[in-house]
């Protein structure tokens, strides 16, 4: 019988992760994160490191099943019902509500996973930067960036609103103060 995996949570104290957000195994979430509430990040085989100011919402699953580190970058957005087990994802990424990220995908920085999309290749992936990837057959384009600074303004607002109001409603869970 293989041993029980033993959890050990880092959060910056920075971060924002409600009680009733499920972590297991390896995990450690930088500063400024927000995780809400009923989020899944299941560090199965490998750790899972969470850099800072990215949002994770509600019945988003993140695992990981390989023993290499998943590393996840800077100011993420991974919306509501999105699957994602790629083991590296760049910064300023947004996984649509409802898609899929099978575990042969590497993404890089300022790519969008369109709402549903289901990205399972049978050999490894990189989606290079500004990567957009959208409708029924995973279609994919090349965006020109343009845009991107009014994102993420937007998406700092959008953090400073979690951070304010997930508390109030919410029991946290204590960063270590790292």
């Amino acid at each position: 019988m293989p041993p029980a995996m033993r959890d050990k949570i880092t959060i910056h104290s920075k971060a924002v992760v409600p009680q009733d957000a499920e972590l297991k195994g390896d995990i450690t979430i930088g500063a400024g994160t927000i995780v809400h509430p009923k989020a899944t990040i299941f560090a199965a085989a490998g750790p899972i490191v969470i850099g800072s100011g990215c949002i994770i919402e509600e019945a988003v699953i993140l695992v990981n099943r390989r023993k290499e580190v998943m590393r996840i970058g800077d100011d993420n957005l991974f919306e509501v019902g999105c699957r994602v087990e790629s083991p590296s994802i760049g910064n300023m990424n947004t996984i649509s509500a409802r898609a899929r990220v099978h575990h042969t995908v590497r993404i890089s920085s300022y790519c969008f996973i369109g709402a549903g999309c289901l990205l399972v290749p049978t050999e490894d992936e990189v989606l290079e930067e500004y990567t957009a990837v959208y409708g029924p057959s995973a279609e994919r384009r090349v965006w020109s960036g343009r845009g991107r600074l009014q994102e993420a303004d937007l998406r700092r607002k959008h953090a400073d609103y979690l951070k304010e109001m997930l508390p109030k409603f919410n029991r946290l869970r204590r960063g270590d103060g790292t």
